[in-house]
Protein backbone atom coordinates (compact mmCIF):
# COMPACT_ATOMS: atom_id res chain seq x y z
CA UNK A 1 0.00 0.00 0.00
CA UNK A 2 1.28 3.18 -0.97
CA UNK A 3 1.38 6.49 1.68
CA UNK A 4 -1.25 8.39 -0.38
CA UNK A 5 -3.78 5.39 0.04
CA UNK A 6 -3.01 5.17 3.56
CA UNK A 7 -3.54 8.80 3.98
CA UNK A 8 -7.27 8.53 2.09
CA UNK A 9 -7.86 5.94 4.19
CA UNK A 10 -7.07 7.98 7.72
CA UNK A 11 -8.80 10.77 6.98
CA UNK A 12 -10.73 11.37 10.42
CA UNK A 13 -13.88 12.43 8.68
CA UNK A 14 -16.70 14.89 9.78
CA UNK A 15 -19.30 13.98 12.84
CA UNK A 16 -21.74 11.71 10.75
CA UNK A 17 -18.92 10.10 9.68
CA UNK A 18 -17.09 8.70 12.56
CA UNK A 19 -20.72 8.37 14.08
CA UNK A 20 -21.08 5.61 11.34
CA UNK A 21 -17.58 4.39 11.80
CA UNK A 22 -18.33 3.89 15.29
CA UNK A 23 -20.95 2.20 14.58
CA UNK A 24 -19.72 -0.14 12.35
CA UNK A 25 -16.27 -0.93 14.96
CA UNK A 26 -18.65 -1.92 17.73
CA UNK A 27 -20.35 -3.98 15.92
CA UNK A 28 -17.26 -6.18 14.28
CA UNK A 29 -14.42 -5.36 16.22
CA UNK A 30 -14.32 -8.28 18.62
CA UNK A 31 -15.58 -10.98 16.24
CA UNK A 32 -12.52 -9.81 13.81
CA UNK A 33 -10.04 -9.64 16.64
CA UNK A 34 -10.70 -12.94 17.38
CA UNK A 35 -9.91 -14.08 13.72
CA UNK A 36 -7.05 -12.17 13.27
CA UNK A 37 -5.13 -12.61 16.51
CA UNK A 38 -2.49 -15.06 15.63
CA UNK A 39 -2.02 -12.36 12.40
CA UNK A 40 -1.59 -9.02 14.17
CA UNK A 41 1.38 -9.02 15.98
CA UNK A 42 0.47 -5.31 18.31
CA UNK A 43 -2.89 -7.07 19.78
CA UNK A 44 -2.51 -5.03 22.76
CA UNK A 45 -2.16 -1.46 21.01
CA UNK A 46 -5.36 -2.36 18.74
CA UNK A 47 -7.44 -3.23 21.61
CA UNK A 48 -5.91 0.20 23.17
CA UNK A 49 -6.69 2.08 20.74
CA UNK A 50 -10.39 0.51 20.27
CA UNK A 51 -11.00 2.11 23.83
CA UNK A 52 -9.04 5.13 22.95
CA UNK A 53 -11.47 5.89 19.68
CA UNK A 54 -14.42 5.19 21.93
CA UNK A 55 -13.57 7.50 24.76
CA UNK A 56 -15.01 10.69 24.83
CA UNK A 57 -12.02 12.27 26.34
CA UNK A 58 -10.55 11.42 22.75
CA UNK A 59 -9.31 14.83 21.09
CA UNK A 60 -12.08 14.60 17.75
CA UNK A 61 -9.10 14.06 15.08
CA UNK A 62 -7.49 11.20 17.03
CA UNK A 63 -10.86 9.55 17.66
CA UNK A 64 -11.44 9.83 13.69
CA UNK A 65 -7.89 8.68 12.58
CA UNK A 66 -8.32 6.09 14.81
CA UNK A 67 -11.95 4.89 13.72
CA UNK A 68 -11.19 5.39 10.29
CA UNK A 69 -8.27 2.77 10.96
CA UNK A 70 -10.20 0.46 13.15
CA UNK A 71 -13.27 0.44 10.90
CA UNK A 72 -10.89 -0.53 7.74
CA UNK A 73 -9.85 -3.46 9.93
CA UNK A 74 -13.17 -4.57 10.85
CA UNK A 75 -14.60 -4.49 6.99
CA UNK A 76 -14.13 -7.67 5.34
CA UNK A 77 -13.60 -6.64 2.59
CA UNK A 78 -10.53 -4.10 1.72
CA UNK A 79 -7.39 -3.58 -0.09
CA UNK A 80 -6.38 -7.67 0.67
CA UNK A 81 -9.60 -9.21 1.81
CA UNK A 82 -9.02 -10.87 5.68
CA UNK A 83 -10.16 -14.39 4.27
CA UNK A 84 -7.01 -14.75 2.69
CA UNK A 85 -5.00 -16.12 5.20
CA UNK A 86 -1.59 -15.09 6.29
CA UNK A 87 -1.70 -11.87 3.96
CA UNK A 88 -4.97 -10.97 4.35
CA UNK A 89 -4.48 -8.62 7.38
CA UNK A 90 -1.16 -7.25 5.87
CA UNK A 91 -2.61 -4.14 4.43
CA UNK A 92 -4.87 -3.88 8.21
CA UNK A 93 -1.32 -3.91 10.08
CA UNK A 94 -0.36 -1.28 7.52
CA UNK A 95 -3.08 1.07 8.17
CA UNK A 96 -2.76 0.36 12.04
CA UNK A 97 0.72 1.14 11.83
CA UNK A 98 0.19 4.52 10.23
CA UNK A 99 -2.66 5.40 12.32
CA UNK A 100 -0.45 4.55 15.61
CA UNK A 101 2.37 6.87 14.05
CA UNK A 102 -0.30 9.55 13.65
CA UNK A 103 -2.01 9.32 17.50
CA UNK A 104 1.55 8.53 19.13
CA UNK A 105 0.90 9.58 22.82
CA UNK A 106 -2.77 9.62 22.84
CA UNK A 107 -3.72 6.04 23.59
CA UNK A 108 -3.09 7.19 27.51
CA UNK A 109 -2.57 4.42 30.46
CA UNK A 110 -6.13 3.76 30.81
CA UNK A 111 -7.14 2.40 27.64
CA UNK A 112 -3.98 0.34 28.10
CA UNK A 113 -5.51 -1.12 31.43
CA UNK A 114 -9.09 -1.74 29.85
CA UNK A 115 -7.25 -3.68 26.77
CA UNK A 116 -5.31 -5.91 29.01
CA UNK A 117 -8.52 -6.03 31.41
CA UNK A 118 -10.29 -7.29 28.46
CA UNK A 119 -7.47 -9.82 26.93
CA UNK A 120 -7.08 -11.27 30.00
CA UNK A 121 -11.05 -12.24 30.17
CA UNK A 122 -11.63 -13.68 26.65
CA UNK A 123 -9.30 -16.61 26.31
CA UNK A 124 -9.70 -16.67 22.82
CA UNK A 125 -8.46 -13.61 22.68
CA UNK A 126 -4.82 -14.66 24.39
CA UNK A 127 -1.83 -13.78 21.79
CA UNK A 128 -0.78 -16.96 20.00
CA UNK A 129 2.82 -18.42 20.29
Amino acid sequence: MDDVKIGEILLPGDEAEQQRQSARVKKRFWPVLRRAMRYVPFSRDLVASYYCALDPRTPTRVRGILLAALAYFVLPLDGIPDFFVLVGFSDDIAVLTAAFAAIRGHIRPDHYAAADKALAEEPDLQPVG
